[in-house]
């Protein structure tokens, strides 16, 4: 068997030669936020020798107004083309990395508005909460996990509580040294990449 083929056979053995998409969820919107670069370092750090394809999605250029759809998500019968356009996109990922701050020991609305917008579509689908804040942001995460479980999703057992301190920040509060701030995480993130490896594996029987 030639180097091709051997190839082929592993990627198919693993259940990644499909290209599975997991978006890595910029949880949000505030002007200044420091939320897109933690998010690219916990993609490119995922992305390291992985099979599957880490790719961003930014809430804050998501362009959904405050939920209003007249009939509730689980219905599925969407009135507005935003919440018809924002179903394509999450039904088009095979698993979501929610990676957001800690706001009064929550998580931020624009986070639980985009997930109010429908129900069917997060189903079953693989799923890892990467909070941040002083602490790490331990009760962000907590509530948020409740709410995945409420959307059925499947939470997977890695999840991040990234500390990130005011002496990690410049004068203009964005993050002075992104690596060396979550360096200390690396194998979490990696370990994040396994779990959704398999978990995306066994859906492929």
């Amino acid at each position: 068997m030639d180097k091709t083929q051997t190839q082929t056979r592993t990627e198919t053995e693993t259940g990644a030669e499909t290209g599975e998409r997991i978006a890595v969820v910029v949880g949000s919107s505030r002007p200044g936020r420091i939320c897109p670069g933690i998010a690219e370092w916990i993609r490119d750090t995922a992305q390291q020798d992985s099979l599957l394809r880490y790719e961003l999605l930014d809430l804050a250029e998501a362009g959904l107004p405050l939920l209003d759809e007249p009939l509730m998500a689980s219905l599925g019968q969407y009135q507005h083309e935003h919440t018809r356009r924002w179903s394509r996109t999450v039904s088009s990922y095979s698993g979501f990395v929610f990676v957001f701050p800690q706001y009064n020991w929550g998580y931020p609305a624009v986070l639980k508005n985009a997930l109010d917008f429908l129900y069917h579509e997060w189903h079953d689908k693989p799923a890892v909460v990467a909070g941040y804040g002083n602490r790490g942001g331990n009760k962000g995460v907590a509530q948020l996990l409740g709410v995945l479980q409420g959307l059925h999703m499947r939470i997977l057992e890695q999840h991040l509580e990234l500390v990130v301190t005011k002496a990690d920040l410049d004068d203009n509060w964005q993050l002075r040294d992104v690596e060396a701030t979550l360096h200390p995480y690396r194998d979490q993130v990696r370990a994040v990449d396994r779990q959704l490896t398999d978990a995306l594996r066994d859906d492929q029987g």
